[in-house]
């Protein structure tokens, strides 16, 4: 079933027309989208760590609305996608056409929460939150904003290593 979910998604990933047209598979594929990103964040650091897996699952299940068990499903299948990718625009171009600037912005909050989940900022997750959030074309001003909010109140100030 993972395989074929996954399958299906990477079709739809790079059959953007298709997209368009199937509401399901539109949903689909900015779900993967969405998780892709959010778990190539998580591994940014090197260290993924339980917390930021528990966080990340959380945040699946919340914002796409999903079952634990849905969540688990599509962040174990993002995961095998995250592996395997080179290059992160075809899912920031993806969800750049298909969402709203609102819902890019949540996205973008998304990922600072995932880059903070261990309770502190490395480089690369800083460095890929942004990089994102500039091929979803969310204004710095506002990225930044959401980096100061996702900002654990126990870590005021964040180490960047």
């Amino acid at each position: 079933m993972l395989k074929r979910l996954v399958k299906t998604v990477t079709d739809a990933l790079t059959a953007e027309d298709s997209i368009e047209q199937d509401p399901a598979q539109r949903e689909q594929s900015i779900r993967m989208a969405t998780a892709v990103l959010m778990i190539d964040v998580a591994r940014a650091d090197n260290d993924f760590h339980e917390n930021e897996f528990d966080l990340l699952l959380d945040l699946i299940r919340q914002h796409f609305n999903l079952s634990a068990d849905q969540a688990s499903d599509l962040a174990t299948a993002a995961h095998e996608e995250a592996e395997e990718i080179v290059e992160i625009s075809r899912f920031t171009q993806l969800l750049h056409n298909a969402l709203s600037d609102d819902e890019k912005l949540h996205i973008v909050n998304l990922l600072w929460k995932i880059a903070f989940a261990d309770g502190r900022l490395s480089k690369h997750e800083d460095a890929l939150v942004l990089r994102i959030s500039d091929l979803l074309y969310v204004s710095r001003a506002k990225v930044m904003r959401l980096k100061h909010d996702a900002r654990p109140a126990r870590a005021p100030q964040p180490e960047i290593d």
